[in-house]
């Protein structure tokens, strides 16, 4: 296999010690115990048997660590597939939803060898956060029968129907469910808020069990499902039908293109944790395998999940020997106290679900994307209300051609035709670097061309090199026709990982288009006004500014806490 084919886990194994698996020993402990509520909590509300999600879990967890391209993600049951996963048993059933994971997986590995992998780059962030907020709202609402003890025969699998069906049932909610639910989700913010370190999750099922246990009347596993068979996994093969493919083949490329962007979301997230480096294609791959491979044991969809792979980092986890043991972990409990499983109450799981659905909605997204231009708005909002009221895959089709409409638009829009006067050569004195004298510490970067979705990994591959990186870096944008929201997202991460790394980002020479977004999005927030200059010889002069003191890392903001805008011209000085 091709060096940049291996999996992390070959690569980490070089040199592994007895300390470095004690920390991956305690973080895969600590993570299984976390996925144990959550892969239940899955799978009910995805439609299907809660020890689906178990199986999941064990099989596609350690799967995507042993062959994934990611030191410390965890794969398993996620809430990105809880709304697809429902629609697709609804209407195809259980069988069709194996058969639709492997062709998915299929997909995902074929991503994956054909280096297309980081083509998932060129989904515009409006888009992925129009449908995250949308997959949110859903997978909450899904929740509100067992949070509330709702007496109703059948849940709409449609969101206005679901709601309708919510409130006209309303009448028969149950105080006993409601104060448990309310108890649980009490118990999970607190963790979260004052003990970050015990995993509210757990200590909520577990309390809510024993209350069960004790006596307290309401809906369980056991009541609902009978409980969770013990053991290991049976197998599973799906009847494959060549009739079926056609009518699968929409929602499998959802479920893959879903599994794919939340994956390598994730990924990215534990890079920034972790300062590792991962491979999306190896890691597209690993996706894919253990997508073929849940069905046979009667799986769902399986891709990196955030906030268990933030939880693994958090614990101490070095290599993907922590992931493989979370998948172990959950083996066990299903080896040795799967029968304890029938006490758990369906309300804490949806309580539990409930605070997954906000966490997962990236809802500070949405005041940063209301200030950039309407067309932005338009994607995000349009690709929002269609996850919510009409259809996941329709979705994310729309939302991108959306975008590509407008990114052309965009990229028509910054040709320009207009006279060579003698201002506008005088003004490119001030942009040229033929007679500037450029400081040893000085590192300068120019931005050439538009600067949007599909181009920012470029930007982000020069954070990758910092040791190559001076005290000062200038990033030249005279020549960036355009920017987005994904662009202006790359910019912040820059500026915020050459913080952290003593470093000192400059910008300069923004043209109207950018200038104007930059300053509606508050970049100056990540880098400080005074580093925002409207020419190169600007900024080599606060660059000799900054040589003369310490650079500073504390966080930005003005005398008065807030922060003043961006230049919209390129008249004017830098602040020394």
């Amino acid at each position: 296999m091709k060096p940049g084919r291996m999996p992390k886990l070959v690569e980490t194994l070089r040199g592994y010690n007895l300390k470095t698996f004690l920390n991956d020993l305690i973080a895969g402990l600590t993570v299984g115990l976390v996925a144990l509520p959550l892969a239940m909590a899955f799978a009910i509300s995805s439609g299907v048997p809660p020890q689906a999600g178990l199986y999941t879990a064990v099989v596609a967890g350690f799967l995507i660590s042993a062959l994934g391209g990611s030191k410390t993600q965890i794969g398993g049951p996620t809430g990105a597939f809880v709304v697809i996963v429902f629609g697709i048993v609804a209407q195809h059933g259980l069988n069709g939803l194996l058969v639709c994971t492997v062709m998915a997986g299929i997909m995902l590995v074929l991503l994956g060898l054909t280096g297309l992998g980081t083509a998932i780059q060129f989904i515009p962030r409006p888009v992925v956060i129009g449908f995250t907020n949308g997959i949110a709202v859903l997978i909450a609402s899904t929740q509100i029968k067992d949070f509330f003890g709702l007496q109703i025969e059948h849940v709409p699998g449609e969101f206005v129907g679901r709601m309708h069906a919510i409130v006209t049932h309303f009448h028969t909610i149950s105080a006993t469910s409601t104060v448990l639910a309310v108890g649980a989700l009490a118990v999970v913010i607190v963790c979260m808020t004052y003990f970050k370190k015990i995993p509210g999750s757990i200590v909520a099922m577990l309390l809510g069990t024993i209350v069960v246990a004790l006596g307290l009347s309401v809906e369980t596993i056991g009541t609902r499902f009978g409980g969770i068979p013990s053991g290991l996994p049976p197998i599973t093969v799906p009847q494959f039908d060549l009739a079926m493919i056609p009518a699968l083949l929409s929602p499998a490329l959802t479920v893959a293109l879903l599994g794919a962007i939340e994956s390598l979301m994730s990924a990215v997230v534990a890079d920034r944790m972790s300062g590792d480096k991962h491979n999306p294609n190896v890691e597209l791959v690993a996706q894919g395998i253990a997508n073929i491979a849940v069905p046979f044991v009667g799986g769902i969809p399986a891709t990196g999940a955030i906030a268990r792979t933030a939880t693994n980092i958090r614990s101490g986890a070095k290599t993907p020997v922590a992931g493989m043991i979370h998948a172990l972990t959950l083996l066990a409990v299903l080896l040795f106290a799967a029968p304890l499983a029938r006490y758990i109450p369906l309300a804490v799981l949806s309580a539990i679900l409930l605070v997954v659905a906000y966490n997962m909605g990236e809802w500070r997204e949405i005041p940063k994307l209301l200030k950039m231009s309407w067309a932005t708005i338009a994607v995000w909002a349009t690709t929002f209300t269609l996850t919510v009221f009409a259809d996941l895959t329709i979705a994310v089709q729309v939302g991108i051609v959306l975008a590509a409409l407008l990114f052309i638009r965009k990229v028509a829009m910054t040709t320009t035709i207009e006279n060579v006067t003698k201002d506008y050569v005088e003004d490119g004195r001030m942009h040229a670097l033929q007679d500037k004298l450029i400081p040893d510490f000085v590192t300068i970067i120019r931005i050439h061309g538009p600067f949007l979705f599909g181009t920012t990994e470029k930007l982000l591959a020069i954070a990758d090199q910092m040791e190559n990186l001076r005290p000062v870096v200038i990033l030249r944008l005279r020549n960036m026709t355009a920017i987005d929201a994904t662009g202006l997202l790359a910019l912040e991460d820059f500026a915020d990982k050459l913080r952290a790394a003593n470093r000192q980002l400059i910008l300069c020479g923004a043209r109207p288009q950018p200038a104007k977004l930059m300053q509606q999005a508050e970049l100056q927030r990540h880098l400080g006004k005074e580093n925002i200059c409207p020419h190169i010889t600007a900024a080599l002069e606060r660059a000799q500014a900054l040589q003369a003191k310490p650079v500073d890392t504390s966080p930005l903001a003005a005398p008065d806490g807030t922060t003043a805008g961006l230049p919209e011209s390129h008249s004017g000085s830098c602040s020394p």
